[in-house]
């Protein structure tokens, strides 16, 4: 690969003295790959997400506006090409000014700014193919193995399954697989029927001496040869028929792996031949039925034969290293081949390599597989993904649609109902406490959403606080997320230039701070990307969730990055098994406080101490004994003692916020107005019998109860309700049975005498 700044393309075929020049803006960004057929790309190479000029060397020519060509205003032949975020074969179409109708295209192809994207494009469509014929053989279909490929199919759909196939065989797994086979064959004994001279015999077995005797075309033997004289021949045969055992590959099984080999380059030779002519997918399709037609040249194939029937349950195909390789690619080639993929179309489109589309479609089967590991999925789910009508498979992924994949997690104490979605939409706009995004419509990649059993159904889980969603975001072109978060002054200063630009590059970790605030109920956000960083997600608070942060997982048979995750979403279980996790008590505290709807103008503007005893005061939740006294005796005996009794007992239960009020407010019959205003020490409240009240507490009257819950009053009160006057009138339920009520500080307050 030769780094240039400038390329000059002949397009004499065109045109004679025709040629495009690009040139590079930035250096190392445009190339020459003379190797380039053995990837099936194009000569030329560009890299995403820089810039080029281009000018044609005829006037008359340019290239048709599209969103990655911008011509010049004023000189067609001239203009700036920009392949942003594509990668992969692009197409440019040329027209002359003077003939329109007349159309050319010349492909360049566009490098990622990943390395080793062609690796992980290569390794994450085989991953999703045998991820896809391992979830068909799973479900209950009626799926045979007989191969009946349809060639007749528009060449878009036709170059998609063929990928599928060709990430089945085009592999050094499948080729190693075959030079094993090919170095250690299984083979078998066989006997080979010759005639042999009678001089070369060494050793005569019962069939031999048989033959001696019978044999024709024979020679006369002297009168004192050992066979004349001992046992009266006259004559023996000039030759004999004689057997040898000799090893033999052409076994069953070697037959079977030629017959896989010859189906492989059928349907390869066949994509070929529907292919458009010049394009990628003709050459990629050629080039891999060159390189199986070579295999089935090598000379231990020529010495096997055609079978005549395929036994699939050798002990051979099953264990044999390279045999069940073979088998296995085999047995997921007929599924393979019919296969198709609507979702697909960004990730096969004309030789287009939309890795970053085919991350996040990769990282859905992977999530899957570990979600399926950690919970129990119901079948139906995992089966809705593959969809078989009319002979044909259907692989239901594609960006924007949703997919909800339902299960379980039970453990001996506690049971939950689990939803993994995919490109799930949250609806903006949505009121509490419904479900969604209360501002705009947002769509995570995946989430995982959590909520007790004992609530079968989501929305209700939802309405009582009692679900969360775990969102991820696939980030293919993220390399280091935690650089992002550890930024120096000078950086946070360059992010707001790029924000004015529009190159803002925090979006991503904004975005999950978007997920985490706007959505309801979201317990944290994370970012999944295949480049470096550690795996420590960020705490809200004191716990794993509420949270944020990033996983590293990369396109690789290496399951360390995905033990992580792994590892997380079991620890993220262990929070909602936690009866006593912060984050359910805040659930419940949520749901307390806003189970009821409070307008704008319901408002306590109010002189209030902040803090009681170092604890926050709040109205809402602090309460006020609005208690009777019977008269100016009653009344004088509280203010002297500092003790106030209500009656007790089974017809006088009292709830609790009536026994842990930290308040009392009294009244009298006939009084419309209060400012008999007392605080009340904590846990003062203690219960007397009717003698106890009279001998030890100097009761002033005679108590009518055997019962009764006597409460302390404190001396002093905070100066901001030392002038507090109440509205008895607007006190509901006040005086029923002269029992004494529990109200809020805040109702109390909103009804002072104003």
């Amino acid at each position: 690969m030769i780094s240039l700044t400038s390329i000059t393309i002949p397009l004499d075929h065109i045109e004679k003295d025709l040629s495009l020049t690009i040139d590079a803006k930035k250096t190392d960004t445009l190339f020459d790959v003379t190797t380039s057929d053995e990837e099936g790309e194009c000569r030329y190479q560009l890299k995403e997400g820089c810039f080029y000029d281009y000018e044609f060397s005829i006037e008359k020519y340019s290239l048709k506006k599209t969103d990655y060509i911008q011509p010049h205003s004023r000189k067609q032949n001239l203009g700036v090409i920009s392949p942003n975020i594509y990668v992969g074969s692009l197409t440019f179409e040329i027209f002359h000014a003077d003939k329109l109708d007349q159309i050319y295209n010349i492909k360049l192809e566009v490098q990622s700014v990943k390395s080793d994207y062609r690796t992980d494009y290569r390794f994450m469509l085989e991953s999703i193919t045998e991820k896809c014929t391992d979830l068909i053989m799973q479900i209950d279909s009626p799926i045979t193995q007989h191969f009946e490929t349809n060639f007749d199919t528009d060449s878009q759909t036709l170059y998609q399954r063929f990928s599928f196939v060709k990430s089945l065989i085009d592999s050094l797994e499948f080729e190693e697989a075959i030079q094993k086979i090919v170095s250690n064959p299984t083979t078998k004994w066989e006997e080979e029927h010759e005639e042999k001279d009678i001089r070369r015999i060494r050793r005569f077995n019962q069939k031999n001496i048989n033959q001696l005797v019978n044999k024709s075309n024979r020679i006369e033997i002297s009168s004192d040869h050992f066979l004349n004289k001992s046992y009266g021949l006259t004559s023996i045969p000039t030759k004999i028929d004689s057997t040898r055992k000799s090893e033999s590959i052409d076994t069953a099984e070697n037959r079977f792996i030629k017959h896989a080999l010859e189906e492989f380059l059928f349907f390869c030779e066949n994509c070929e031949l529907k292919f458009e002519k010049y394009s990628t997918a003709k050459f990629e399709s050629g080039l891999l039925a060159a390189k199986i037609s070579s295999l089935l040249n090598q000379s231990f194939f020529k010495q096997i034969s055609r079978p005549s029937s395929l036994k699939l349950n050798s002990p051979v195909l099953q264990r044999k290293s390279g045999y069940r390789e073979v088998l296995n690619a085999w047995l997921k080639f007929d599924l393979a081949a019919k296969l198709i993929w609507k979702g697909g179309d960004n990730v096969y489109e004309a030789g287009k390599k939309d890795i970053a589309t085919l991350y996040e479609y990769w990282l859905f089967f992977i999530l899957l597989e570990l979600l399926k590991d950690v919970f129990d999925i119901e079948p139906k789910s995992i089966a809705e993904l593959i969809q078989y009508d009319k002979g044909q498979l259907s692989l239901n992924l594609k960006q924007g649609t949703a997919i909800a994949l339902k299960g379980v997690y039970k453990t001996p104490t506690r049971k939950l109902n689990i939803q993994f979605s995919y490109n799930r939409s949250f609806g903006g706009g949505k009121t509490f406490p419904h479900s969604g995004s209360y501002t705009t419509t947002l769509r995570p990649d995946y989430s995982l959403s959590i909520w007790p059993s004992e609530i079968k159904d989501a929305e209700e889980a939802e309405i009582k606080e009692l679900i969360s969603h775990i969102h991820f975001d696939a980030k293919y072109k993220v390399n280091n997320f935690y650089d992002l978060v550890n930024e120096t002054q000078d950086e946070l200063s360059m992010d707001k230039e790029n924000e004015r630009k529009g190159t803002f590059k925090n979006v991503d970790l904004l975005k999950m701070h978007a997920y985490k605030d706007a959505i309801r109920r979201t317990g944290g956000a994370y970012v999944l990307y295949p480049g470096e960083g550690k795996n420590e997600p960020f705490r809200g608070f004191h716990e794993l969730i509420p949270g944020l942060g990033a996983f590293v997982i990369k396109p690789n048979k290496n399951d360390k990055d995905k033990k992580h995750l792994k590892s997380f979403i079991k620890k993220v279980i262990a929070n909602f098994i936690d009866r006593a996790s912060q984050r359910e008590h805040t659930a419940i505290k949520i749901y307390d406080i806003h189970k009821n709807n409070k307008h704008d103008n319901d408002v306590l503007n109010e002189q209030l101490p902040e803090y009681i005893s170092n604890k926050k005061l709040i109205p809402s939740e602090t309460f006020v004994l609005v208690g009777y006294y019977k008269n100016e005796t009653h009344l004088n005996w509280i203010k002297e003692n500092g003790l106030y009794n209500v009656r007790y007992g089974e017809k006088y239960n009292l709830s609790s916020t009536e026994i842990g009020a930290q308040y009392i407010l009294l009244y009298t019959k006939g009084q419309t107005e209060s400012s008999l205003f007392f605080k009340l020490k904590n846990n003062s409240a203690k219960v007397y019998t009717k003698s106890e009240l009279e001998k030890d507490l100097k009761y002033k009257t005679t108590p009518s109860q055997e019962m009764y819950l006597v409460y302390q009053l404190e001396k002093e009160c905070e100066k901001e309700f030392e002038s507090i006057s109440v509205d008895l009138s607007k006190l509901e339920r006040l005086g029923e049975n002269k029992r004494p009520l529990a109200i809020s500080l805040e109702k109390l307050l909103k009804s002072k005498v104003k």
